[in-house]
């Protein structure tokens, strides 16, 4: 899996830990909710002290030497890797897990990626590393944090949307729904920062209290009034081409947490279920296992091109199958050879508030889940077309 890199880390990072160089004995987690780990993973993608990003050996002790023996295992390895689609990070961190030398002996050499979008928290706390040590960030080390970043830098739902205001936003859902699921509480009740730095720390608005494509998406009244195709167009046919008569057509332009919550609806609204006998036992078997309509509704939103298609996410309900449509294609590290095992982000800022909210539970695991929900419930393979410019999954019904 992982190499040994020939070179000894001692000549290259140093011997003392600073900014950016943590060392770490274990890897185990360290009391009820710690995780040092984790925590000096998410420092290092803060980069507070701007170096680039940092790195953490882990099998060094505090005076700069190796411990002994370190578990290098690839299982050791993986569970590490998993910091990175968890989703306990957000947003995700790029990193690399490696084996490695430090003075001589093994080591585990995690190499952490500055986020172009800080801050970035870890369980709902922001860490920093000012120093030699890590810590949890002050209110002055989070404003520093939002203000790093500028309009045009970065990905698209990062940045401001021209002409929004605040008054796009819906603040009574930010402060009793969206705050509390991506802030841990205790931050929360202790930081007592104004509205303004909260919206800007979470990215949804710029440090001027301009707001970004997220604040649009994921708290707007009507995202769609600011960014042309943020919609869902919902259409149930009655018959098995687009030529059938249309029994409901709506379009959904609220923003995510009302979307899911009306999708929801609308999907269920729609659904058949019937009971499957086995001898003297009866199950119910709906046409299409709500799990993997959820997965690929979330999906198209999470991963659609906002930045430059106007054409919404498209959901054509047919009387033999479901067609999901989204504009944008292949992104970053993904191509259309590789997406069924590679995952990249057009949208990370998205992508983690819609891990925060529940509505994904691991990143780069939606093929997996709506494989395994299709076949459970006995419905055919998803068949997915995936081009330059979209996507379009095809969910066929359950045979009767």
């Amino acid at each position: 899996m992982a190499r040994v890199s020939d070179q000894d880390l001692a000549d290259v990072l140093g011997t003392r830990e600073t900014p950016s160089l943590e060392f770490k004995r274990t890897a185990k987690r360290e009391g009820r909710r710690g995780d040092a780990v984790g925590n000096a993973v998410c420092a290092m993608a803060n980069d507070l002290a701007n170096r680039g990003g940092g790195d953490i050996l882990i099998g060094v002790g505090d005076d700069g030497y190796p411990v002994g023996e370190v578990d290098t295992s690839d299982r050791a390895l993986l569970a590490l890797t998993d910091l990175r689609d968890d989703g306990r990070i957000l947003d995700r961190p790029s990193l690399t897990v490696q084996r490695a030398v430090y003075r001589g002996r093994p080591v585990v050499h995690i190499h952490v990626e500055a986020s172009a979008t800080p801050p970035v928290r870890f369980e709902g706390v922001v860490w920093v590393r000012p120093g030699p040590t890590t810590r949890r960030a002050t209110r002055d080390d989070e404003r520093v944090l939002a203000e790093r970043r500028r309009a045009n830098d970065g990905p698209f739902d990062s940045r401001t949307v021209p002409g929004a205001a605040l008054d796009d936003l819906d603040l009574d859902l930010f402060r009793r729904g969206y705050l509390p699921a991506m802030v841990d509480v205790d931050v929360i009740e202790e930081n007592g920062r104004p509205l303004f730095q909260q919206l800007a720390s979470l990215h949804l608005t710029s440090p001027e209290e301009i707001p970004t494509a997220l604040g649009l998406l994921t708290v707007g009244f009507d995202p769609s009034s600011r960014i042309p195709g943020a919609y869902v167009q919902f259409v149930r046919f009655q018959g098995t081409g687009l030529d059938a008569p249309v029994s409901d057509d709506q379009e959904l332009r609220h923003n995510l947490v009302d979307t899911a919550a009306r999708l929801e609806t609308v999907l269920r609204g729609h659904l058949h279920t019937r009971l499957v006998g086995d001898g003297f036992r009866e199950t119910p078997r709906p046409d299409y296992p709500f799990e993997a309509l959820r997965e690929v509704t979330m999906n198209a939103l999470m991963h659609r091109n906002y930045e430059t298609s106007y054409a919404p996410v498209r959901i054509a309900w047919f009387e033999d199958r479901i067609e999901v449509t989204n504009p944008g294609g292949p992104y970053g590290q993904v191509r259309t050879d590789n997406f069924h095992r590679v995952t990249d982000y057009r949208n990370p800022s998205l992508a983690a508030a819609m891990k925060g909210l529940g509505y994904v539970n691991r990143f780069g695991r939606g093929i997996g889940r709506i494989r395994a929900a299709l076949e459970r419930n006995g419905n055919p393979p998803a068949e997915f077309q995936v081009d330059e410019s979209s996507w379009a999954v095809t969910l066929r019904r359950a045979a009767t």
